[in-house]
């Protein structure tokens, strides 16, 4: 479309420069050329108009789709974070359950230790492996605990 703009403002300034005279009852070449011309550039125009319209309206439909789709995304990202979240909390949740369990499994190890000390001191001091065994569970319970609590918290930080 440019190309033929350009080509009918050549022509046209061409004419302006050959100055042709009117014979009688004749048109000059200047008139009849801008009576075949105008009309071709006018619908030249028109289309040139139809397709920067169109594609305007191009632009815009893909505008709305890329929103579309960016919507979308946005949601899918949403529901994979929250299934994300939902994992971490059950991963958490057993965490503090398997050191419950670990707590417990290390208290009935080390009270079971504490009774083979106290069945081998039993004769020397006279006190009943299975006191001994009793008395240490508060006490072996608080103590790992606590170290569990301890570890936790050095790796929090």
């Amino acid at each position: 479309m440019s190309a033929t703009q350009a080509y009918y403002n050549l022509v046209n300034f061409r004419l302006g420069k050959l100055q042709g005279a009117n014979y009688r009852d004749m048109m000059s070449i200047e008139d009849f050329l801008g009576r075949r011309l105008a009309p071709a550039m006018r619908t030249c125009d028109s289309v040139e108009n139809r397709i920067k319209i169109a594609s305007k309206k191009l632009a815009r439909a893909a505008n709305l789709l890329r929103t579309k789709v960016d919507i979308q995304l946005e949601a899918q990202n949403h529901e994979l974070l929250e299934s994300m979240n939902r994992r971490a909390k059950l991963q958490f949740r057993l965490q503090q359950t398997v050191e419950g369990l670990s707590i417990a499994a290390v208290s009935y190890y080390v009270v079971g230790l504490i009774g083979y000390l106290a069945k081998g001191s039993q004769y020397l001091t006279g006190i009943s492996a299975g006191v001994v065994s009793a008395i240490s569970v508060p006490f072996v319970v608080l103590l790992v605990w606590m170290l569990v609590r301890r570890i936790r918290k050095q790796h929090s930080n």
